[in-house]
């Protein structure tokens, strides 16, 4: 194994995120969680032999105290895993006025990426094959103006990997890489939710992979030496023509850029 890493999982505290802190910790690496919740967060610490800050990727402020805290307690150069996802049945506005999934899903992770840029060494971002079946409109999503409850959970991935490449290419020649993975369908409170697309989501979960299964390929990714790739499991893959719009990319990046400038 390569040297241990300080590697930061946010939604650390259940989920493939508490499944990717324990497998980390397993290959000798020091974890810490990021969670919401003090209890679930210093729980999931204990379970798994990490350390625990507690944040929020709700909004731009707190996504600045989160940040400030994780540069506080976390050594540098950080591993930086983005595990934290929501997939809303209904929109919710946040507190700056953006749909709540594309803040947390999309724009948190560009946040913090940003604002920690100087002490990253690497980037996972944990991603979905739905992305494939998204669309981003920068002038409705952003507010859910095209909130749909089930394909803004794929919106949201597609604008997240749109700037992946956007990232390689800023980080080059300070070393900082940065890959993206889809880690498998798996048995997650995710999609749990009422109505016709929870009745579905209940009856086959049964079938899905637990999500200890996901851990493998993300952890495999934190001392991996690429950047700007996209892997299906363990296997890396193209991405499809929707998620390489150069000119939507940059779209979503200067909007983010506009989001920092209020950070």
């Amino acid at each position: 194994m390569a040297e241990p890493s300080s590697v930061v999982v946010t939604g650390g505290n259940r989920g493939v995120g508490r499944a990717v802190a324990a497998e980390a910790v397993r290959r000798g690496h020091r974890v810490t969680i990021v969670a919401r919740r003090p209890d679930a967060g210093a729980a999931a610490a204990r379970d798994t032999g990490a350390e625990l800050v507690v944040g929020d990727l709700s909004s731009v402020r707190t996504v600045r105290e989160l940040a400030g805290a994780i540069a506080a307690a976390v050594p540098a150069p950080t591993v930086l895993v983005h595990n934290a996802a929501l997939w809303p049945s209904s929109r919710e506005v946040n507190e700056d006025g953006f749909e709540q999934a594309f803040f947390t899903n999309h724009l948190a992770p560009f946040l913090l990426n940003r604002l920690l840029e100087e002490r990253l060494r690497r980037v996972v971002q944990v991603s979905a094959a739905l992305y494939a079946t998204g669309r981003v409109d920068p002038d409705r999503t952003p507010e859910g103006r095209d909130f749909h409850p089930v394909r803004t959970y794929a919106d949201t991935k597609l604008a997240n990997l749109l700037t992946v490449p956007l990232f390689a290419e800023r980080w080059k020649d300070a070393g900082v890489t940065i890959d993206a993975v889809h880690p498998g369908v798996l048995r997650t409170d995710l999609t749990t939710r009422g109505g016709a697309f929870g009745l579905i989501m209940r009856a086959v979960k049964p079938a899905l992979k637990p999500v200890a299964r996901a851990a493998p390929p993300v952890v495999d990714l934190v001392d991996s030496g690429g950047t700007g790739r996209y892997f299906h499991l363990a296997k890396e893959r193209p991405l499809k023509p929707r998620a390489r719009d150069g000119a939507l990319a940059r779209r979503l990046w200067e909007d983010a850029e506009s989001v920092l400038a209020t950070v």
